[in-house]
């Protein structure tokens, strides 16, 4: 495949996910939080090696809608669940939630990549893996919620209210993290001069960091609260950003890669318990909207960053990213209904 019709290709994983999404609320209604998750799970695992497998870019495309669609639905049904165990634990939790997200990533990504160093077909090493995450659903299924909510309930209402608010903030927030996760690379090494070889260094201090920063970032929650992090993520976040841009050589552009995950780092987290916490719509219904308003920040970002980028510069347009990034502190004060 050239890298037009990869790209194209690609977007069908998000077109899944962003398709699954709306539904995932609706399904964990009427089936449990439980049912919904292992048939999502399943779902990703069945398609995970025919990924490895497929023969055209139309069966590619195919099997990456299907594979979105059961992570995105299962993403949406795990963050509604964890909100109900942050609610029934009276505490913060959710930015460990997502710390281990975070690592889940990157020991996926280490051991597929060391299983192909090793000289395994992808499609083998992919069914190891999916042996593994078969292996691990079984340990943790009999635990995951079952919760359903009242048969009469609705379904599906569009997001309204605080829950709009959180959606556009979480998307905006979600931006940054889509950036740096397809643009960091290519600034350090068009717009820095840095090597090919080290480019990638600056995505790899955003997710150590983002990682840390999440790990401790519940004991940071619940010290200053839900507002206070939002506004103390979005300006070390922005920071990040300028010291990025203006900074000169690689060490600097490292620091504001730092500060960019630190930033980052617990904005979304606050925003999901947030959204589990208003009293505008229901959580079932609520977790969805954003998480799908989050992951649209992830897709379409990085594109509108590149057309902005085109008509200016990668500069400008990382600087735009940042300018989103203080907007998000500038509004958190509109959630304070919300905040513990």
């Amino acid at each position: 495949l050239d890298e037009g019709t990869l790209g194209l290709a690609l977007l069908c994983l998000g077109a899944g996910s962003l398709v699954a999404m709306p539904l995932a609320g609706a399904a964990a209604a009427r089936l449990g939080c439980r049912g919904v998750m292992l048939a999502t799970l399943l779902m990703a695992c069945a398609m995970l090696p025919l990924l490895a497998l497929a023969p055209s870019a139309w069966l590619l495309g195919a099997v990456l809608f299907a594979f979105g669609a059961g992570i995105g639905a299962c993403d949406c049904v795990m963050n509604l669940q964890a909100v109900m165990v942050e609610r029934d634990a009276a505490r913060p939790m959710m930015s460990g939630f997502h710390a281990w997200y975070s690592i889940g990533g990157a020991l996926g990504a280490a051991a597929m990549t060391g299983l192909l160093m090793l000289g395994l077909m992808p499609w083998l090493a992919s069914a190891l893996l999916v042996a593994l995450m078969l292996a691990v659903m079984a340990l943790a299924a009999p635990h995951w919620r079952v919760d359903r909510a009242p048969a009469d309930a609705p379904v599906f209402a569009v997001p309204r209210g605080i829950v709009l608010l959180i959606g556009v903030l979480c998307l905006a927030a979600f931006l940054g993290e889509g950036v740096m996760l397809d643009w960091s690379a290519v600034f350090l090494h068009d717009v820095r001069g840095i090597d090919v070889g080290r480019a990638g260094l600056g995505f790899f201090a955003f997710s150590v960091a983002m990682t840390v920063t999440r790990l401790f970032g519940d004991a940071v929650v619940a010290r200053v609260g839900g507002q206070r992090a939002i506004l103390l993520g979005a300006l070390v976040g922005a920071g990040g950003f300028a010291l990025l841009l203006l900074g000169q050589g690689l060490g600097w552009a490292l620091v504001g890669c730092v500060l960019i995950g630190m930033g980052c780092a617990n904005i979304v987290p606050v925003l999901f318990s947030l959204a589990g916490r208003q009293t505008v719509m229901p959580e079932r219904l609520a977790i969805p909207a954003v998480t799908t308003f989050g992951y649209a920040g992830v897709l379409a970002g990085p594109a509108l960053v590149g057309f902005a980028a085109q008509a200016s510069s990668l500069g400008w347009a990382l600087a735009l990213v940042a300018l989103s990034l203080l907007l998000v502190g500038a509004t958190a004060h509109r959630v304070r209904l919300a905040s513990p």
